[in-house]
């Protein structure tokens, strides 16, 4: 691929020099000035060295990408003699204890940052430079001291150039439709012409649409596993990071009455894993010990729940009988049963309450009728009526809400929470399977908890469920280039390997790390009575293999020397044990830049088979980049679109960030030949607990509620084809602004010889279209029609589905603001 940067820099080499212009100047960098550096390097520049003048009105060249601060402080720019490139060099903090270090061709595109103590500067040192000489420059009325490099005058206009480039892609990326009605002013409704070329077609991919699961904004504990006990293993930590002053192992449990001591005890636990229980110390009946869940249990008149948990008696008493309630908050009581506690040891039992009405906020209750000292843990409250059945299942509702997206694979665990915060709190799989009291609970990156009661398994099972590709997501043997909030990882010796990547796992501990992601490949498809993990899977209820294609290596990391070794350790070995399965790497965070640009590099270097590229970004990058993938080199590597959705400031999810989502997508579905997969992030979020926007899906203890970004998904999800048509598109209006907001997409459905067509209108009137399906002619057609439209700030908008009849030519009004799905069922 050749980049835009590099496209611009030829079209400024080529640019004439201009009269009577200096050929020298001097040129000052400075790191951003009302943030500390936090936004990066700006440049202002000199003929005389005392008046100076923004360059590119002040646009930022370069950040840094170091630790969870991201500043700059002193930045230090020098250029090489022999070849002309640049060096830049700057403190990572304000004492200057460690250094970061980056190149440029030319100020514009910069090569990958690397990070160091000051006292090993010298391993970075570049021979014959230009020097900068010290100076102090006034800047928006604040004083400056740095360095000032003296530079050739082209080098000025160049950036200039680049900036007003950059300026005029950025107002792009501002269009909204708030402005449509001035944009569009005495705008007539459209008349397209759309004839679909049946000669002219093409293999695309069987799994475009799937979806991402994170365990961010409570959509794991609390959300799609069922577990309605909230801290049922006493396992909360202040080293989760959660800002709650009251998190830790006591948290969501409290007792009611005088009677009743609650404590944590730590000696002799059910599981090494599982450290903490709860010692309950009871003095009198008739006290309680209660939990209410995620923010209150919903219960539903009829319907059984399983309860458990494991138990001992203490300090020599015989135990007794131990009241299980649900209890409203008023007090009135649902469901009643009794568990008898008499073990020494410890021992699991399990029974069912019944609820008598419906709740939407119950408390479990706990209350021993007998004096004595017990010990409980695991406690656990499940409903029966599970997705599927499936006992430690997942949330019916929710499930459900994600199966009718009709993902072709499920993308798991994580993006950020894969590779964790920091070395330490790398995701690892091995924690999450077998006995839930035998998991190891840890930190979130989001700040809260996971049980691990939704562990690998589960995942597996859950995507076999639905019918969907399994693509579990591992570390690439790095942690978040972000980490270091919760502090160093067991091999920290400085601020280095303190924070970012911290260095990386130890490569001591890369051959334990790649056997790891091996046995991973095992569990889901080794053979149950030859090999250990296979074995393992077997135990948990599935002989049978997962058949695992697809596996995710790294998740928008950082693209440095300490990424690139582990990778390429980790993606050697599994190419060599498991040469069928896809591996899928990264591209970093975004869709330009350094990292993507370095990710594609290597990937091309390495043959990896397919890439994983996020994009977030406004609905007006949607509608000006329609023909993003359109030159993608279709030998190189396939793409995984892993992430993307539309903002907009405050992050709704509305008609706007919906269309220009479908828009963008039949520009996917034209490309279906190199992009392999797509799935919009993120995708649960509960309400109350939500840490990003915007989200698929939003729910609360009781109800689902489905965005109408959710809506474009299910859309595109069942009515996906694995052949591309062309169709000619012809508008009586060839305004660019007004071409651009129309799209257009025929597949056809090789299972069921469907043919679909998308089309989408993000304009302010309608489209009058006139389609010409030749296939068609001399057939009744049976066709299933779903619209989807509304003003451009409707959120709870929901599409519309009815039958209509058509023949080979036919008109069909799109709507202002709308997106149609045609469904074709054609029959003699």
């Amino acid at each position: 691929m050749i980049s835009l940067l590099a496209c611009v820099q030829t079209l400024y080499a080529s640019t004439d020099k201009t009269q009577n212009q200096p050929d020298s100047v001097y040129i000052f960098p400075y790191p951003t000035l009302n943030d500390a550096g936090r936004r990066g390097m700006q440049f202002v520049w000199s003929s005389d060295g005392e008046k100076w003048q923004n360059i590119a009105d002040g646009q930022v060249f370069v950040k840094c990408d170091f630790g969870p601060w991201k500043r700059m402080y002193k930045p230090y720019l020098t250029q090489s003699r022999v070849d002309g490139s640049w060096h830049c060099y700057w403190d990572l903090t304000p004492d200057g204890e460690a250094m970061a270090y980056v190149s440029s061709p030319d100020l514009m595109r910069w090569k990958p940052q690397h990070f160091f103590m000051t006292s090993e500067k010298g391993q970075y040192a570049v021979a014959d430079c230009n020097k900068p000489i010290r100076k102090t420059v006034w800047i928006g009325g604040k004083q400056v001291d740095g360095w000032a490099l003296k530079v050739a005058y082209e080098q000025i206009v160049a950036m200039n150039r680049y900036g007003d480039h950059r300026a005029y892609r950025q107002a792009l990326r501002e269009e909204r439709t708030v402005d449509d009605k001035k944009r569009f002013a005495g705008l007539k409704p459209v008349t397209a012409h759309i004839k679909v070329e049946r000669e002219l077609t093409k293999p695309i991919s069987e799994h475009l649409i799937g979806v991402f699961f994170e365990d961010l904004n409570y959509a794991a504990d609390g959300g799609l596993y069922a577990e309605l006990i909230q801290n049922r293993d006493f396992e909360y930590s202040s080293k989760d990071g959660n800002k709650d002053k009251n998190w830790n192992s006591t948290y969501a449990w409290s007792i009611q009455g005088d009677g009743i001591i609650f404590t944590i005890g730590t000696d002799q636990p059910v599981h090494v894993n599982n450290p903490h229980y709860a010692i309950l110390d009871v003095h009198a009946p008739g006290s309680a010990f209660m939990n209410a869940g995620f923010g209150g249990i919903v219960a539903k008149k009829g319907e059984k729940y399983d309860f458990s948990m494991f138990s001992k008696v203490l300090g020599g008493g015989k135990g007794g009988k131990t009241l299980v309630q649900l209890v409203t908050k008023e007090g009135k009581e649902i469901a009643r049963t009794v568990m008898k506690l008499s073990s020494k040891d410890w021992k699991k039992q399990s029974i069912t309450l019944t609820a008598t009405e419906d709740a939407d906020s119950t408390i479990l209750v706990l209350s021993p009728q007998t004096v004595g000292c017990y010990a409980l843990d695991m406690i656990s409250l499940f409903p029966q009526k599970t997705f599927k059945g499936h006992k430690n299942g997942l949330r019916a509702d929710l499930a459900q809400a994600i199966a009718d997206i009709h993902p072709r694979f499920v993308r798991f665990p994580g993006g950020c929470l894969a590779h964790g915060d920091g070395v330490d709190n790398i995701y690892n799989w091995k924690e999450t399977i077998g006995p839930l009291e035998a998991r190891k609970p840890a930190p979130n990156i989001w700040r809260y908890h996971q049980t691990r009661g939704l562990g690998y398994f589960e995942y597996f099972q859950f995507c076999e469920d639905i019918n969907a590709e399994p693509l579990p997501v591992v570390a690439a043997g790095v942690p978040c280039q972000n980490s270091g909030i919760n502090g160093p990882s067991h091999h920290s010796t400085n601020i280095i390997t303190a924070n970012g990547q911290q260095g990386g796992i130890p490569m001591k501990e890369m051959g334990q790390y790649i056997q790891d992601v091996l046995d991973l490949i095992e569990y889901a498809n080794g053979d149950a009575k030859k090999t250990v993990w296979g074995k393992e899977r077997a135990k948990a209820g599935h002989p049978a293999p997962f058949n695992l294609k697809y596996l995710g290596v790294g998740n928008e990391d950082m693209i440095s020397d300490v990424f690139k070794e582990r990778f390429t350790m980790i993606y050697n070995a599994v190419k060599e044990k498991y040469p069928d399965i896809i591996v899928i790497g990264t591209t970093g965070p975004f869709s330009e830049g350094t990292d993507y640009e370095e990710g594609w590099a290597f990937a091309d270097e390495l043959g990896i088979p397919m890439v994983d590229e996020h994009n977030y970004n406004t609905p007006g990058w949607f509608i000006h980049n329609q023909n993003y993938y359109d030159h993608y080199d279709r030998n190189k590597s396939k793409v995984y679109l892993g992430e993307y959705a539309a903002h907009l400031p405050g992050r709704p999810s509305n008609i706007e960030t919906a269309l220009a989502a479908a828009l963008f997508l039949t520009s996917v579905e034209r490309n279906g030949d190199v992009v392999a997969m797509t799935s919009y992030a993120p995708l649960l979020a509960k309400e109350g607990c939500i840490q990003w926007n915007p989200d698929l899906i939003y729910f609360n203890n009781k109800e689902v509620k489905p965005t109408v970004d959710y809506y474009v998904q299910q859309m595109y999800g069942q009515n996906a084809g694995n052949e591309y048509i062309s169709a000619e598109v012809l508008l009586d209006n060839n305004q660019i602004s007004v071409k651009k907001r129309i799209g257009t997409s025929v597949v056809r459905d090789g299972k069921t010889g469907d043919l679909i067509v998308k089309l989408v209108n993000m304009l302010p009137v309608c489209v009058n279209a006139h389609l010409e399906i030749p296939s068609l002619k001399g057939i009744n057609a049976i066709v299933t029609k779903t619209l989807l439209m509304g003003n451009p700030v409707d959120v709870d908008v929901v599409p519309v589905s009815e039958t209509i009849g058509i023949s080979d030519k036919f008109p069909y009004e799109l709507p202002a603001y709308s997106f149609t799905v045609l469904r074709i069922q054609a029959s003699k």
